[in-house]
């Protein structure tokens, strides 16, 4: 079971603004109202507006100039890939773009791995893919996926990779149910992802690219398939 979270006033009122500012209700560049008219409009203090203010600053979605006000910031233009995960929960129409990713980075990570994994690095992805086959449920073979992939990632020996897998997971894991569909049977699981692992631990980049491209393409459309 997951444990149900406990909200505070702040975290509610920091998801309804940014849900407002993603949704374009309050369009990039434009100042917000006057603390004092947001805050009643919400049914807040203004102790609590501010917190809520502090929050999304330091998410990149507001900006502040004293003596001027609190102006929405061009988060698509400016933003970074650490916004990704608020902006899927405010607006799904994001994952596609997500996906995308996932599919063409996911290919050249295989490859890449193959080519620069360490003979360490290697057993490690051999035991995590096998952790796979072993899971007790959908659940369990979903996070033991995503740590091969995790794995790939650091076996390119590129931190950026690292971080980007890490940022694309951050995106769609709590909404991870919407995603079992391939993973309802981790014998199944381990079947589909075994043909990449194998590439990259006989250091065939070229099978390992195509057999990322296979897996990718098979459990994306299975995800999204499951979430609409």
């Amino acid at each position: 079971m997951t444990p149900l979270p406990r909200e505070t006033i702040v975290d509610v009122l920091e998801s309804r603004l940014s849900g407002d500012i993603v949704a374009g209700l309050h369009p990039a560049g434009s100042y917000l109202p006057p603390e004092r008219q947001l805050a009643e409009g919400y049914g807040v203090t203004r102790t609590t507006l501010k917190h809520a203010f502090g929050r999304l600053i330091q998410a990149g979605l507001l900006e502040t100039r004293h003596g001027i006000g609190t102006r929405v910031r061009d988060f698509v233009r400016l933003g970074g890939t650490d916004l990704l995960p608020l902006l899927v929960r405010h607006s799904p129409d994001w994952l596609d773009e997500i996906f995308e990713v996932r599919h063409s980075v996911g290919m050249l990570i295989a490859e890449r791995a193959a080519l620069r994994a360490s003979a360490k690095e290697l057993r490690e992805l051999a035991e995590l893919l096998e952790a796979v086959r072993a899971a007790e449920d959908a659940d369990e073979a979903q996070l033991a996926d995503v740590e091969v992939h995790r794995s790939l990632a650091r076996a390119t020996g590129n931190r950026v990779y690292v971080l980007l897998t890490n940022t694309l997971f951050n995106a769609y894991l709590p909404m991870r149910a919407s995603f079992v569909a391939p993973f309802a049977d981790p014998a199944s699981a381990h079947r589909r992802l075994s043909p990449v692992v194998e590439a990259v631990l006989a250091r065939d980049a070229e099978s390992a690219r195509y057999a990322a491209d296979m897996y990718l393409t098979e459990t994306g459309r299975m995800m999204l398939e499951g979430l609409s």
